[in-house]
């Protein structure tokens, strides 16, 4: 027996499916318009027709029939309603009580909206894609860490950095086991991703650059824990702690906003010091 919360998600569903459908006029999607139509937007079978789906079945969806249909049968019925992202989670969410996979191609852009919220943060902090790969970080990043600016971009990975750049990893005084818990975090990502050539490419330049990387990678240890505070060593300030924290962007999934936090005065303190010589040495640099 269906349990009734099912049944009403079931019902959800199938009204929410009407009503998209029911939106779209025939013209915005290729079809031809008829003098008389008696059903408003499009009928069952246009939506099937566009989808490549069995009408039997899309029937059946938006009669809230007891049936389950996969993940792949959703996205083509989404693509052909036309959903938006925010559309196609809520579908997802209503046919299979959970969020739907990541559609391919998200949008990784840095838009104007986020570039401020960036520059806002006080602390350390960046935008980073799910194999975290930095697109786009705040001064005080730079002031702290290195500009990355002067790095290759495509070594602008922070997995990358901690494993194959010698200045990053001898600024991180327990550096196996900050090393360890990063990999463990990036093999989770890899599980949602493992077709992702992303991924793939980088796994692949570690496994060359990085004994331990080769070493450990095989070892499939997963982990998101991200609440320990870490410690670095930067020259000129000496150790400093910094709790590290990442927040999923919403509107582009695949996009990681990821804050560095002094633990203690002390840590703020320099913190504040290197901002102060970064903003030196900016305006020294400036062309009169």
């Amino acid at each position: 027996m269906t349990p009734p919360t099912r049944m009403l998600a079931r019902a959800e569903m199938a009204a929410f499916l009407r009503s998209r459908r029911e939106r779209l006029q025939p013209a915005e999607v290729g079809l031809p318009t008829t003098a008389r139509r008696r059903t408003p937007g499009l009928r069952r079978e246009e939506v099937c027709h566009l989808a490549g789906v069995g009408l039997a079945w899309y029937t059946w969806l938006e009669q809230a029939r007891e049936i389950e249909v996969s993940a792949h049968f959703l996205d083509r019925i989404a693509q052909a309603l036309r959903l938006d992202a925010t559309e196609r989670a809520h579908l997802f969410t209503l046919a299979h009580n959970r969020p739907p996979p990541i559609a391919p191609g998200p949008s990784l852009a840095v838009t104007p909206h986020l570039r401020r919220m960036l520059d806002a943060v006080t602390g350390p902090a960046y935008l980073a894609t799910a194999s975290m790969h930095v697109i786009a970080w705040n001064d005080a990043l730079s002031a702290v860490f290195g500009d990355l600016s002067a790095i290759a971009p495509e070594d602008r990975n922070m997995l990358w950095l901690v494993f194959a750049s010698p200045a990053h990893r001898a600024a991180i005084p327990q550096w196996e086991t900050d090393a360890r818990a990063m990999l463990a975090r990036f093999r989770v990502e890899f599980g949602r991703h493992r077709d992702d050539p992303a991924f793939l490419a980088l796994i692949e330049r570690l496994q060359i650059a990085s004994p331990e990387f080769g070493r450990w990678w095989p070892d499939h240890n997963v982990s998101m824990r991200t609440d320990r505070a870490k410690r670095f060593e930067v020259r000129g300030v000496g150790r400093m702690e910094l709790e590290q924290s990442s927040f999923m962007v919403e509107e582009s999934p695949d996009m990681r906003l990821v804050v560095y936090t002094p633990v203690d005065a002390q840590s703020a303190q320099k913190v504040k010091l290197l901002q102060r010589r970064w903003n030196e040495h900016r305006v020294g640099h400036k062309t009169p």
